[in-house]
């Protein structure tokens, strides 16, 4: 049983979210939630375009290493508009055209928004690489999908770390510079240090930096 590709309804369309009606068998109808256009939504893909396709989006662990050997996880507080609440959340964001047209568009995208929410330039001797070029995040009502990277980058002081190239909608407050053992206790128990839960991109990066550092 499979999308019916000549029977998609458009039920909703605005820039950055679409909702469409999916038809899978005669008068059968599932409904789902994109950030694509009709013609790029996944569903539509064959098998060939499927295992080729760009993610919609990069989610970043940003891994600090700081004089004396000292390592951290850097994250921030963004606000979540569905969630009415600022997120304990890892650097993350959606490709941009420039981005899908630059020989590593994945590495392209987490290295503009490395600059964009927390300031920071990576350098020539600075690493950035790909984990995962494609997941899917909530497959029974989206198809929208991230890349996971890794951004190694050392610094000797956190003089650039600041939030002001939000753009649009978006809304920071503040960062948190994690070492393992704080990481690990937010990782545990779900919560962030505040004691509010956060997004499962969260969870992942914490897990990346646990298992990898």
């Amino acid at each position: 049983m499979r999308v019916n590709k000549d029977k998609i309804e458009t039920l909703y369309e605005s820039r950055f979210l679409k909702c469409y009606d999916l038809q899978y068998a005669e008068g059968k109808h599932y409904y789902a939630a994109s950030r694509r256009t009709k013609e790029d939504l996944v569903a539509k893909m064959t098998d060939a375009e499927f295992r080729e396709m760009l993610p919609d989006a990069v989610t970043v662990a940003v891994v600090l290493h700081l004089p004396g050997g000292d390592t951290r996880l850097l994250m921030n507080y963004e606000y979540r508009y569905p969630i009415g609440q600022f997120l304990l959340s890892p650097v993350a964001g959606l490709l941009d055209p420039e981005d899908r047209q630059s020989p590593d568009p994945l590495v392209n995208a987490a290295i503009r928004e490395i600059k964009e929410e927390c300031g920071l330039t990576v350098g020539e001797n600075d690493r950035v690489y790909v984990l995962n070029p494609c997941a899917f995040c909530t497959p029974g009502i989206t198809d929208e999908s991230n890349a996971f990277l890794c951004a190694e980058i050392t610094l000797d002081d956190l003089r650039d770390l600041n939030q002001n190239g939000a753009v649009g909608a978006e809304k920071f407050d503040g960062f948190e510079l994690l070492d393992r053992e704080r990481a690990q206790k937010i990782f545990r128990s779900g919560r962030d240090e505040h004691g509010n839960f956060y997004s499962l991109s969260a969870w992942a990066v914490l897990g990346i930096f646990l298992s990898m550092f």
